[in-house]
Parts: structure tokens; C-alpha cells; sequence
């Protein structure tokens, strides 16, 4: 018998169903990335997860999975300019947002991790706290962000290699805040963000 998903197939097994999720919320450098995934009723992988209980090897044999048997996908990324402009938590709704609109299919639910969404016009959604730990579109939704958002900090560490974003991915690692006190920021740092290292002290900041 073929090893199955531990996760639930879906929420409401009436519905098409999208699973969102978003990657990068708590970094101090790099894009927001959300993501949204209509997966197939019967689709099963043994090793999908919560992508934060999966190694990043196994997130990236997963990603092409999810994206070629998927009936529908949808990545997008939120700049650190939108992110200082209209704060971190409508970031995250905004991205969402436009992951959803990215899908090439409608969903009529959406399946949110978390327990707050800004509703999606003409389409209801269910908060689901842990979610990504709970349904199968929405860990396959947070494997996709987390990986998108790994490949484009990969990206952005050639030109900074001084923060070690292949690394750290813009987490507010002690290598990476002590190498910003050293350097000081990029424009790829979030500078809303009071937990910048320097901020406090206003060393950063003109």
C-alpha cells in the first residue's frame, strides 16, 4: 500500500479549494512571497508537509511535484518598498491576494494559514491556525513560497555576499545583524522594521 500524505486531502470536499501561504514574514532583508495552490482531489505525496518540517532538499524535489500537478498555481512577491509602506501584515494579505489572482483556475474556498485574512472579493475563506501543518494546498502553498523566496535570496546574495543570504535568507540571524552593524543596510533591508540592528541607536538612519 503506497505511503499517503498525513495531511487532509481538504476542508470542504464540495469545493475547489486554493491553499495560501506566505514565506519571509519575520526577515529583516528580501520580498515577501506568497503563494496559492489548487491541488488535485486525490493528489498525494508522502513527504508533503509543512515545509518548515521539511530539509531544503526535500522542499525542492517537492516544488516541481507541486507545480506540474497542480490544477492551478500562483506565486507572487511583495517588494520591500511595499512592505515599509503599508506594514508587514497587509504585505502578507496583499500577497496573498495576488497569488490568488495569479491562478488560472477560481477557487471557491480559500484555505489561509493563520488566523487573519483580508477577505478576497467573491470568494469566502477559512483561517486555519498551523494550516500549513493541517491541508495538503496549504503546506503545498508554503513549500512554493518558501522555495521562491529561498531562490530569489540565492539571487540577491551575489551582489551582498556579506550577509549570507544564501544562508540566513534575511532572518535576523546573529551573523546576519552583526554584519549589518558592520555594513550597514541595502535596499533590499526592510526599513520599517524597528528590530534592525543600529535602529535603536540611530545609527542607520539619516
Amino acid at each position: 500500500m503506497a505511503m499517503r500524505s498525513p495531511l487532509a486531502a481538504y476542508f470542504d470536499p464540495l469545493k475547489m479549494e486554493a491553499g495560501c501561504d506566505e514565506a519571509g514574514r519575520g526577515c529583516l532583508a528580501g520580498p515577501v512571497v506568497a503563494a496559492a495552490v489548487i491541488l488535485p482531489p486525490d493528489f498525494n505525496h508522502p513527504m508533503l508537509h509543512d515545509s518548515k518540517q521539511l530539509t531544503e532538499h526535500q522542499r525542492d524535489i517537492l516544488r516541481p511535484i507541486i507545480e506540474a500537478e497542480a490544477l492551478a498555481w500562483g506565486v507572487s512577491f511583495i517588494s520591500v518598498e511595499e512592505i515599509d509602506s503599508i506594514n508587514i501584515l497587509q504585505a502578507s494579505f496583499l500577497g496573498m491576494h495576488r497569488a490568488v489572482e495569479a491562478l488560472a483556475l477560481k477557487p471557491e474556498l480559500l484555505l489561509i494559514d493563520g488566523n487573519r485574512f483580508k477577505p478576497f472579493p467573491g470568494i469566502p475563506h477559512e483561517c486555519i491556525i498551523k494550516g500549513d501543518g493541517k491541508f495538503r494546498s496549504i503546506a503545498a502553498a508554503s513549500i512554493l513560497a518558501k522555495t521562491h523566496r529561498d531562490e530569489r535570496m540565492a539571487y540577491l546574495h551575489k551582489s551582498s555576499p556579506q550577509y549570507d543570504w544564501n544562508k540566513n535568507k534575511g532572518y535576523p540571524t546573529k551573523a546576519h545583524r552583526e554584519a549589518i552593524l558592520q555594513y550597514g543596510i541595502t535596499i533590499h533591508h526592510r526599513r520599517s522594521f524597528r528590530q534592525l540592528p543600529g535602529v535603536e541607536q540611530g545609527t542607520l538612519f539619516s
